[in-house]
């Protein structure tokens, strides 16, 4: 059956880690977050929200001054304007946009009113309700996430949905997608990045193998046990060694031994392990790229990263597809829904 899903092409058209040198991997470990937008200083919560409130007030909105403040605005600012506003004119920011706005545009805005737990956490309750799971949400998610965030994201799940988001994943998916995934919803991945065990490195190497190639068959629980708990650093050189010791890479031994939505989540880890801002570069670009925009995805990777490490990821975008980030937004989307996502990315012309 051939192979056509986007975390194949991303395995198939990466550098091996082992290519790389030692000094290259440990930059990547201490390399500085680039926020593209930054908090502003001076800030006045209540002034704020009196500003929204005034641009949503009696016939039409002033959509300018709805992103002249929510998208210039940090993650915790804008949750303390939330707070402002509700207190002020009793009513939640959130339902107010909706009732004025349309559209993606709408969506963004709405997204800004969240703060980032409780955005990922709706991200992932809606990907699972209704008909039909969107897979690829919960994998980049999921893989991508540090402890502290999923344990954010947990305890928002909860609070919003009256249940765990384990509870929905099981009861969502199944075989080892499902034991994959609710593995590292426990946020239980070892993050000590020094210190690397090489008896250990050599012995899950050993164990991967032993585990695929070297079977008929595949021990699913050895590859969830390595892949969703061992530190991003031990993974890198898991990855390595397994290429020196049996001329393959553990990308195409999981592609060998996964299929379907098993495999999209290993190979999500792998490509996290190796580089996770050219992961989200990726999935930046396969959200805009053929026939129509994944506006959800889309809107998901920028809302979800301005703030912290969007400028890292813009980096990556520029290197792996040598054009730019804002020039595929650009050409991908229009009106007030293009500016905001413009304005996200630091555009400081984001009106035009």
């Amino acid at each position: 059956m051939e192979k056509t899903n986007n975390f194949q092409h991303l395995a198939a058209n990466t550098t091996p880690i082992w290519q790389h040198q030692n000094h290259q991997q440990q930059q990547q470990q201490i390399e500085r977050n680039i926020p593209t937008v930054h908090p502003a200083t001076s800030f006045d919560a209540r002034a704020d929200a009196d500003a929204l409130h005034k641009a949503m007030k009696g016939l039409g909105t002033d959509e300018k001054a709805l992103m002249a403040i929510l998208c210039h605005r940090s993650n915790g600012q804008r949750v303390l304007i939330s707070q402002a506003y509700k207190s002020g004119y009793g009513k939640d920011l959130e339902s107010k946009l909706k009732s004025e706005l349309s559209g993606n545009f709408e969506r963004v805005m709405v997204s800004l009113c969240l703060s980032t737990a409780d955005f990922m956490a709706r991200e992932m309750y809606e990907a699972m309700a209704g008909l039909g799971t969107d897979d690829e949400a919960l994998v980049e998610v999921l893989c991508s996430s540090t402890n502290q965030e999923i344990r954010e994201m947990n305890a928002a799940y909860l609070r919003a949905y009256g249940h765990s988001m384990e509870k929905d994943i099981i009861g969502d998916t199944s075989g080892t997608f499902k034991m994959v995934l609710v593995s590292l919803v426990q946020g239980g991945r070892d993050e000590n990045e020094s210190g690397l065990d090489e008896h250990k490195i050599r012995s899950d190497t050993q164990r991967l193998y032993q585990a695929g190639e070297a079977r008929l068959g595949t021990d699913e629980s050895a590859f969830n046990s390595i892949l969703a708990t061992r530190s991003w650093a031990h993974l890198r050189h898991v990855m390595a060694e397994y290429q020196l010791m049996f001329g393959k890479s553990l990308e195409k031994a999981v592609m060998s031994e996964f299929s379907g939505n098993a495999e999209k989540v290993l190979l999500g880890i792998l490509q996290c392990a190796v580089n996770r801002n050219a992961y989200f570069a990726q999935r930046l670009r396969d959200s805009m790229k053929g026939l129509g925009t994944n506006n959800r995805t889309l809107i998901r990777l920028i809302v979800g990263h301005w703030d912290t490490d969007l400028g890292n990821i813009q980096q990556e975008y520029e290197k792996k597809f040598l054009r730019s980030l804002a020039a595929d937004v650009v050409d991908e989307t229009s009106g007030d829904y293009r500016r905001a996502l413009m304005a996200l990315l630091g555009s400081k012309n984001y009106l035009q």
